[in-house]
């Protein structure tokens, strides 16, 4: 087809009106998974909780691979501590689940 043509000029509208979609979506979802609103869904876990441990493991993967002892060293119950890793393995098995019906899909 030719660069100039209507035709071209046409498909290339909608091809960016698809990516524009597309990066619309992909900014939700990432604002809807950061880090702030995971932590914010556990019980137990208020802002200044939250902000201790970003502070003190920056990220939930971190969060997530530490000790209960560790946590707890923040200052922060055993019952709360356990909760966090419970609820951090869980969204991790939810995540395993979905990478894994996704590369189903794509096969």
């Amino acid at each position: 087809m030719d660069p100039k043509s209507q035709g071209f000029y046409y498909d290339q509208r909608i091809q960016d009106e698809v990516h524009r979609f597309a990066v619309t979506f992909h900014r939700k979802v990432h604002a809807k998974n950061s880090l702030g609103s995971r932590l914010d869904s556990i019980a137990g876990v208020g802002p200044k909780t939250r902000n201790k441990l970003l502070r003190k493991f920056g990220s939930l993967k971190k969060i997530s691979d530490a000790s209960v002892d560790d946590i707890r060293a923040l200052g922060i119950s055993e019952t709360v501590a356990r909760t966090i890793k419970f609820s951090l393995s869980k969204i991790d098995e939810e995540r395993r689940v979905t990478n894994y019906q996704d590369k189903k899909l794509i096969n």
